[in-house]
């Protein structure tokens, strides 16, 4: 069961954005598995994938294509294209061929994407066969039928969107993600298509989603793992009104945040489906040296079997919390500086356990689905948090039966 799983949000259509979904039956037929999106001339397009060094076929591909002005996304679940050598990168570049043959289009416009199981060739025929559709069925409308069809072991689809005002004309944002399992981003661990109408130039619109993602995908993790597919695009039409944004501008500024909001909400979504997920839980590093300090203690506490497997149990074991912070590896920690707490209960002042605290405080603050841990470091001004989820029966469950 998802941690209080996300209602599907109302999708604001972006204008030059339209999207088609069709079934290949790569891996089940009972529902759409392929996803075409298309953006009118003249968009431009930013994109950001992972840095596993076992990356996918169509993440080679996509990068390559990404300089050529793309116009075309294809995306396909249930296969993930990886691990297959030569042969994936052929399959990946004869799938863009086939979207460019129906375009009227240059095979390097498209940009493909593909998530599943990893090691088996994509069925690169069932996906041609059923193109012609998704082309007929593409439209604005169609976020909700586009966040299902990426999805794997999702429970449910994701979505996100927002509609920003500048001087009284309207910038719209809209994007989806799928992600529950295989999450633990160096951008990133999953996938995510976000489309605005905004008018901006590549090189600007590629720094905004770096630094989006680096503030919101890159910190969420469900199991610490990096996947060999992930990527995350951001597509402007430039259908809006509001004069074209540049680099340092209010307006640009205004629309940087909200690009941040949209990928925060998605990854968060992300979070709440972690597989086999019953707690969410936001850890919160203070008063770090730096950022970067503050992320790997974040994401020590995170990773912790031992700290997941608590949670999952409603065990305010707080001692597995304080060794995660042990050996994050922070140099000349003074550890009289260090106060951990559970929700608003201290459990650990000065570096040992604090005084008032009673495991019946502990185990109030471990009953509820939601849990922050805070861990004031005294060591400087940073702050960072970082998402994640418990480790549950159901996540060994859903991953040992992943290829049955």
């Amino acid at each position: 069961m998802a941690v209080g799983q996300v209602a599907f949000p109302v999708m604001h259509r972006v204008a030059g954005i339209e999207l088609g979904t069709a079934c290949a039956g790569i891996k089940q037929t009972k529902r759409d598995d392929l996803l075409l999106v298309q953006m009118r001339e003249g968009s431009t397009c930013a994109a950001v994938f992972t840095q596993n060094a076992f990356c996918a076929a169509p993440v080679v591909v996509a990068k390559e294509h990404l300089q050529q002005a793309p116009r075309w996304l294809l995306i396909n679940s249930g296969n993930a294209n990886a691990g297959t050598g030569k042969r994936g990168l052929d399959d990946a570049l004869s799938t863009c061929a086939d979207v460019a043959k129906l375009a009227g289009a240059d095979a390097r416009q498209i940009l493909p994407f593909s998530t599943g199981v990893i090691g088996e060739p994509l069925a690169v025929d069932k996906i041609k066969a059923v193109l012609p559709k998704a082309f007929a069925n593409l439209a604005e409308g169609h976020w909700e039928q586009a966040a299902r069809a990426i999805m794997t072991t999702d429970t449910f689809p994701k979505g996100a969107s927002c509609i920003l005002e500048i001087d009284g004309e309207m910038i719209t944002l809209t994007g989806i993600s799928k992600g529950a399992g295989m999450i633990q981003p160096n951008m990133a661990t999953m996938l995510s298509f976000i489309a605005t109408d905004a008018k901006i130039e590549r090189k600007l619109l590629q720094a905004c989603l770096a630094r989006a993602a680096e503030l919101s995908f890159n910190r969420i993790t469900v199991d610490g793992d990096t996947s060999t597919n992930d990527a995350c695009v951001l597509m402007a039409s430039g259908c809006s009104k509001v004069p074209e944004l540049t680099e340092g501008s209010p307006a640009y500024q205004s629309f940087a945040d909200a690009v941040l909001k949209i990928c925060k909400q998605l990854s968060e979504a992300i979070v709440r489906d972690g597989e086999g997920a019953t707690k969410l839980m936001r850890i919160v590093i203070d008063q770090a040296l730096d950022d970067e300090e503050a992320v790997r203690v974040a994401k020590t506490i995170a990773h912790s079997p031992l700290v997941k497997t608590a949670f999952f149990a409603s065990d305010p074991n707080w001692g597995r919390i304080l060794a995660a912070v042990g050996r994050a590896g922070v140099d000349n920690m003074d550890l009289e500086r260090v106060d951990i707490y559970l929700g608003d209960v201290c459990i650990v002042r000065g570096g040992s356990r604090a005084e008032d605290y009673t495991e019946a405080a502990g185990q109030r603050v471990m009953n509820e689905p939601e849990i922050a841990v805070t861990v004031t470091l005294g060591r400087g001004s940073a702050s960072q948090e970082v998402l994640t989820c418990d480790f549950s029966y159901d996540y060994v469950r859903i991953n040992a039966e992943y290829r049955t």
